[in-house]
């Protein structure tokens, strides 16, 4: 698992409840849903590494 870092964010009230809304409807904490909204986010602007790539970085 990767190491994690915390950092303050500053967000909109209203942009807040409705991010802890739809994690209660998933049944996760508000952070990791900030989390996985992130993570799905870079993942479609392939922004992301997939592991595949950094395993082969690696092992070069």
């Amino acid at each position: 698992m990767a190491k994690k870092k915390a950092f303050a964010l500053r967000i909109d009230e209203e942009m807040l409840k409705a991010v802890e809304k739809w994690a209660a409807d998933e049944f996760r904490s508000t952070n990791g849903q900030i989390e996985w909204m992130l993570h799905k986010c870079l993942k479609e602007a392939k922004r992301l590494k997939s592991k595949e790539d950094n395993n082969t970085t690696n092992n070069e």
